[in-house]
């Protein structure tokens, strides 16, 4: 392969309050630095299951949630988003990271995301539901019926069951986590560590 690679792997939770800040900025960011993204929504749950975690680290380590939950007052600021603590933490979102997967590659996805994760962590939504979803799909001005009814099929069911296990092979343990390659990189402030890496930034060392 002839330079560095031009493409970024972004695997993200809808219920993790850092995603929100990733899923809000990774396209610009991308796209300032010449990086296409490639969108890989996963469930955490299962993830935290397999390691021992009956729920997030920062609802089981009451000083750590605390800390998160300042710290996302600071960084929402930072970036200009708006915040609103979640009264339900880490919330599910299934059918949503069933949409995502199954339309991963659509040009409505960013969109999507963004649209999802702003309820949750602006709004203080039920993003679990059929009627949210349908309506950020609506309000997309999509066919919000035939784009829920594939994405709870059968096979994008297995499809995301897949995609969460292949999500612990890869050795990811939280979320946001970036690949570029085989390279890992997780938190949101890693982002931009990994979009220079992409781009062979000599000040990202290796």
């Amino acid at each position: 392969m002839n330079g560095p690679a031009k493409l970024i792997e972004y695997w993200f939770d809808f219920g993790s309050n850092y995603s929100y800040l990733s899923t809000m900025r990774i396209e610009q960011a991308a796209q300032q630095a010449g990086v296409r993204v490639v969108w890989r929504p996963f469930l955490l749950g299962p993830v935290f299951q397999e390691l021992g975690w009956s729920t997030s680290p920062f609802v089981l380590q009451k000083e750590k949630g605390a800390y998160t939950w300042k710290d996302m007052t600071r960084q929402c600021r930072k970036y200009g988003l708006p915040w609103t603590m979640p009264s339900r933490f880490p919330r599910a979102a299934v059918l949503a990271t069933r949409v995502a997967l199954s339309f991963e590659d659509a040009l409505w996805m960013s969109s999507f995301c963004r649209l999802v994760m702003h309820l949750n962590f602006a709004e203080d939504r039920d993003i679990d539901s059929v009627e949210t979803i349908s309506e950020v799909l609506q309000a997309l001005g999509l066919p919000f019926a035939e784009i829920i009814a594939e994405a709870q099929s059968e096979p994008n069911r297995a499809r995301l069951r897949e995609q969460t296990r292949q999500a612990r092979t890869l050795g990811i343990f939280g979320a946001p986590t970036f690949f570029v390659g085989d390279e890992m990189f997780w938190g949101n402030d890693r982002l931009d560590d990994a979009l220079a890496w992409c781009a062979g930034d000599a000040g990202v060392s290796r």
